[in-house]
């Protein structure tokens, strides 16, 4: 077989990421410690790929963790079409406390589907959302327009109009 042979697969459309965290000490008398994903920002080549600190002042410390890369795929376009017309769409986000030292967390993944984040929390995985900047929002947007069919919904009669024999 040549490589002439081999059906030529597209890339999927994507777009790389950096989430920025914060981590909060002593917030009340009952936590150590408070986590909160502050943001997603487009991933630059200057930021590494390494975790960086970016600011700690001994109460609050903001965290930079670059190298993420969101794919977007077509058996997800309905969840992409659901986060758009919520109103407000929102990048989703996947984050873990390490339990040895609960001090330390860090985002796990990304993503931009609601029914995949309904999954993350159904398995009680800590999800957070921060907005989505208008031009990905429209970047997601032309990618849903092109792949999302919604599914027909069928039509029930009331059933005040089926014969009484044929009412279920």
């Amino acid at each position: 077989m040549t490589e002439a042979d081999v059906p030529h697969v597209l890339p999927r459309p994507a777009v790389r990421v950096a989430v920025v965290m914060e981590r909060e000490a002593e917030p009340n008398r009952w936590e150590d410690w408070r986590f909160r994903i502050a943001e997603v920002v487009t991933h630059e080549d200057e930021f590494g790929l390494e975790p960086r600190v970016l600011r700690d002042d001994g109460k609050l410390q903001t965290t930079l963790h670059p190298g993420f890369t969101l794919e977007l795929f077509r058996d997800q376009a309905e969840g992409y079409w659901l986060n758009l017309s919520s109103g407000s769409p929102v990048w989703f986000v996947v984050w873990r406390i390490d339990d040895a030292d609960p001090s330390r967390a860090w985002p796990e993944t990304v993503s931009l589907s609601y029914n995949e984040a309904g999954r993350w929390l159904d398995a009680q995985e800590r999800v957070d959302n921060v907005p989505l900047p208008a031009d990905l929002a429209a970047w997601l947007q032309a990618y849903t327009d092109e792949h999302y069919r919604p599914e027909p919904k069928k039509r029930r009669r009331p059933q005040s109009f089926v014969a009484p024999g044929e009412r279920r």
